[in-house]
Parts: structure tokens; sequence; C-alpha cells
């Protein structure tokens, strides 16, 4: 089992979250021998690239003060652009595997929808205008991934939500959308978009794909 000498996690909220909502899969990860780090950062005052150059570096330094040699990555929704966009510029020699949950790899069609209004631009920032679908937003931009992903979404939308989407979705990502290039697996669980992390058998699965590179199946 690993210790906080050896392997740590970062974890990054998604957008109008704090780290709270990572709590629990942070209790669960050092339970289990890893070093953690759960990153807060302020979602809705900053363009992506802005948040990410400026929350993921500390927490990097970080792990490298107590002694981690890798460092592996548990995102949910726009936390795992926030590391694409970090990624591409300077990743750490201490790369490990990561884990997106429920993330707009290509974009939201809510986004789509609404990013003109502004309500929307109150409550969700520049960031949220970000991630679109298609060549306008900024995860087409970002390119595939370059190192081990899993990517690990829900089918189980909100009441009053499905009809948004073109096919099945969370709620707030389609399952199509939320696929990356690159990706080394790819699993489907049904659950929504908000508390994914917070189910057992998610936390069971990015623990499975920490370790061994892969889903359980």
């Amino acid at each position: 089992m690993p210790t906080d000498r050896d392997e740590g996690v970062i974890l990054l909220h998604g957008l109008v979250r704090t780290r709270r909502s990572m709590r629990p899969l942070a209790v669960y990860l050092e339970r289990r021998g890893y070093a953690v780090v759960n990153v807060g950062y302020p979602s809705r005052r900053h363009p992506i690239e802005t948040l990410a150059h400026g929350a993921i570096p500390p927490a990097v330094a970080a792990m490298r003060n107590r002694g981690v040699g890798v460092i592996h990555w548990v995102t949910h929704s726009m936390g795992g652009i926030l590391l694409r966009a970090y990624l591409a510029a300077a990743p750490p020699a201490e790369m490990g595997r990561a884990v997106m949950l429920s993330p707009p790899n290509q974009g939201s069609e809510i986004v789509d929808l609404f990013c003109r209004s502004a309500w929307f631009q109150w409550l969700f920032g520049p960031a949220g205008c970000q991630l679109q679908t298609g060549a306008e937003g900024l995860p087409a931009r970002l390119g595939p991934a370059t190192f081990p992903v899993g990517i690990l979404t829900g089918d189980r939308p909100a009441v009053g939500l499905a009809h948004l989407f073109p096919g099945p979705s969370d709620g707030k990502v389609s399952v199509a959308r939320a696929q990356l290039d690159g990706m080394t697996d790819f699993l489907v669980l049904p659950y929504g978009h908000s508390l994914i992390m917070r189910h057992r058998t998610v936390q069971e699965q990015v623990l499975h794909f920490l370790r061994n590179g892969r889903f359980r199946r």
C-alpha cells in the first residue's frame, strides 16, 4: 500500500463548488495510505487558465515538500479542464495517473444554450463560458490526453434536464462529451453529476484506477 512518502493524490473540485465537495473522497484515499492535497480555488472569479496556474503549482509544491515521488490526480467536472490546461504547459516530473469524474472534455450543451445570458455569466463567471462545445470552447483547444487518465461519468440526469442533451447525460455533461481522445479507460455508472464523487462505488473505482491503471469490470 502506498504511503505519504511515495504516492499522493491532488484533488480538484468543479465549478461553483469548494474543496468541501471533495472531502469524502479525500478521507477515503487518505485512509488507504495516500498523501492527499484537496485544492480549493475561486472557480467563479477567473478564466480556467488563470485558475489552473494559480491553484495547482502550490499543490504540487506541497506534495514535493512531503517527499511524494508519484503524484496522481482526481478531478470533478471543470477540475478536469483545469488539470488539462496545467499539464499542457508544465507536466510535473512526478506525473502519475489521473481520474476525471464527469469532466466536460468536449464542453457542455448547457453552456452553449445559456452562456450568453447575464444570469449565467454572473453565476458561473468567465470560466463557465469557456466550457462551450466545438472550437469556441477551451476544451477543444487543449488537445488529447498525453498521460494515463481514466474517465468516469454518469447517465442519470436530474428530473427535467435530460431533454437538453441529444443522448445520455448526467444532467450537466453528456456521456459522449465526457470522453477524451487518448484516454486510457472509460466507465459509465448510474449517477448524476453533482454528487458523483460521494458514491462508494465511484470511490472504489477511483482507487482501482490509481492502483492498476484500469477501472474494475
